[in-house]
């Protein structure tokens, strides 16, 4: 082991970079820099930077005020010159990895962070890749371009792999608080890792390759893709039956053991979750193995605001109306409560749906003002007696908190109540998902 990069990292020496300031990186390098390190956040999008450098934040979980005081400590340099990584001794890419097609991985991101990180390349670093994908890239595509250097990997740098596990919004488990995964191209680069995080995070649960590493978030991302998946189906399965399948989730959760309660919704948001079991899908096809599972919860998820759209023009047929004819409110345009992201957000794909069927579509949201994405260009209308009253359909998409859903009760002609909100009141007007 590098006894000079240990020390460093012990001693809070260590120069660190982070590669890519997104949901990811920036509550990392801001949690390295308050914990002593210099830390260089770099990024390519220069308006991100730019912001940042004006000591604005445009992540909920960071404020402005801690980014101001960090660069004010010059503990913490945003910038798009990537020539600092030259002065790291750390280095933690965190790039987007998205999908090219429905079922292909996209990881331009990482091979070009990891081909501008060869040129700063020199020994004694420790790189460390955060960014989901599939099994054996660490030890398959980013040592063979690193080393391409010249430089030996486990001999004169180190590489290692840890799974980012940020849920934005989450005040109870913010970055430091969530116990992280680290696993090393060999077991020096896995405990130089390990000595890294701990510097921050308390709990660091070692595992024997950056590939277990790289599995477990799949694993991890897998698991709430399918049980969505099948939650979604059994709300479907409920609504043909004519069963109400909130009083369903209620009840079996109240066995102390044996089952975990998932709720139905419009589908699966952000980056993660739509995104990250397809990468473990096609790595496990390239080896002749097809995952049933995790297409089909896939499949079933995507299919949610479509679903959506057909107890929509239900709910109006019933009231003598066609969808084409109708005005629709949607209620929350986030893929997720309280947290101001749109990635992949289902109620997106179900405002566009509707404008695809000539309904007469708005939609309020209390963090997003406006939406000028894909075919939408909207802003958010403003909540009262007057506008609700218009709308022949409110629909119940995201259960934001800071909403007045007794105003929306009182004012509304009907409400698809998709989150359960109006779970304990009884009102025509109210039709659950």
């Amino acid at each position: 082991m590098s006894k000079i990069l240990l020390e460093k990292i012990q001693h809070k020496k260590a120069n660190i970079a982070i590669v890519g300031l997104g949901y990811v990186g920036l509550p990392l390098a801001v949690n390295f820099a308050k914990a002593g390190f210099k830390v260089f956040g770099l990024d390519s999008d220069h308006d991100r930077v730019k912001r940042l450098q004006e000591k604005k934040s445009y992540i909920l979980d960071i404020p402005s005020t801690l980014v101001s005081k960090l660069i004010a400590k010059n503990r913490f340099k945003p910038s798009n010159d990537f020539r600092l990584l030259a002065s790291s001794d750390v280095i933690i890419i965190c790039v987007p990895t998205p999908l090219k097609r429905k079922y292909t991985p996209d990881i331009s991101f990482i091979l070009k962070a990891v081909r501008t990180i060869r040129q700063f390349l020199r020994k004694d670093m420790l790189i460390v890749l955060e960014s989901t994908t599939y099994p054996g890239t660490t030890e398959e595509l980013i040592c063979p371009e690193l080393e391409k250097s010249g430089l030996k990997a486990e001999r004169d740098f180190f590489l290692a792999f840890s799974p980012e596990r940020i849920d934005p919004g989450n005040k109870k488990y913010p970055v430091t608080r969530i116990p992280k995964i680290v696993g090393g191209l060999s077991s020096v680069s896995g405990e130089l890792a390990q000595a890294l995080y701990r510097q921050i995070i308390r709990n660091v649960h070692s595992v024997s390759s950056a590939r277990a590493a790289e599995m477990t978030k799949l694993l991890e991302n897998s698991f709430r893709i399918v049980n969505v998946g099948w939650i979604n189906e059994i709300a479907m399965m409920c609504h043909k039956l004519g069963i109400d399948i909130w009083e369903v989730i209620d009840a079996a959760k109240t066995k102390p053991f044996g089952f975990m309660p998932f709720y139905p919704g419009l589908g699966v948001g952000g980056h993660c979750i739509p995104d990250d079991p397809i990468y473990l899908y096609w790595k496990a096809k390239l080896h002749g193995f097809s995952s049933k599972f995790i297409k089909l919860a896939a499949d079933i998820n995507s299919h949610m605001p479509l679903f959506a759209l057909h107890r929509i023009e239900d709910i109006l047929r019933k009231q003598g109306k066609a969808l084409n004819k109708s005005k629709v409110l949607v209620v929350g345009a986030t893929y997720k409560k309280n947290v101001k992201d749109l990635r992949k957000s289902p109620p997106l794909t179900l405002i566009e749906l509707l404008q695809k069927a000539k309904c007469n579509v708005k939609y309020f949201d209390p963090i997003v003002p406006y939406l000028k994405i894909g075919t939408i260009d909207l802003r958010s209308v403003i909540l009262n007696k007057d506008t609700l009253s218009q709308f022949d359909c409110v629909v119940i998409a995201v259960d934001h908190d800071g909403v007045d859903y007794s105003l929306i009760l009182k004012c509304s002609k009907n409400i698809f109540d998709i989150r359960n909100i109006y779970q304990k009141e009884k009102s025509s007007k109210i039709i659950k998902f």
